[in-house]
């Protein structure tokens, strides 16, 4: 990574992106040998970044693009995708959407969470209160895998790819 970026502000990059988000963050920062207090801190701030924006702007940016034929299909299926995902959020509603968020797997995450708080027409404080909860959950645990706290749970270290 480039000296001309700090090294703090490439793991607040990396945890705002959509596809790794926390799970790459933090043990990013913990490669950097930052401390897991500050790669959690680092993680969870890049990761809420976006969100307001996401949940905002999602719907309108959607619209105009269907209105493009080559990109109607994609979108349609990313809205597709997180109705689909979104069965348990919308029964549970805040803590529904938070557990979702909360859990550090693919498909799972802040902007997930974000957009399908934008379907299902959450309001801002009730979704963002949501997804920063689950946020912090999803830090705490991917910090505690990256740390050892969980060292003896195989199970999760087979799905984290640890072994």
């Amino acid at each position: 990574m480039s000296e001309i970026i700090p090294r703090f502000l490439w793991i607040i990059i990396l945890a705002t992106l959509p596809l790794g988000e926390l799970r790459v963050a933090i043990p990013v920062a913990l490669g950097y040998n930052y401390s897991p207090v500050a790669a959690f801190a680092l993680g969870v701030a890049g990761n809420m970044l976006p969100i307001p924006f996401i949940f905002l702007f999602i719907r309108p940016i959607f619209r105009r693009l269907r209105r493009l034929p080559w990109l109607r299909g994609p979108v349609e299926w990313l809205e597709n995708r997180a109705k689909g995902k979104s069965a348990q959020v919308s029964k549970y509603r805040f803590w529904g959407l938070a557990l979702f968020v909360g859990v550090p797997l693919p498909g799972t995450g802040a902007w997930s969470g974000a957009l399908i708080a934008s379907l299902l027409d959450m309001r801002f404080k009730h979704a963002m209160a949501s997804i920063f909860i689950g946020v912090i959950i999803a830090g705490l645990l991917v910090t505690a895998i990256f740390t050892g706290v969980f060292a003896g749970v195989d199970f999760l270290k087979e799905i984290f790819f640890l072994e």
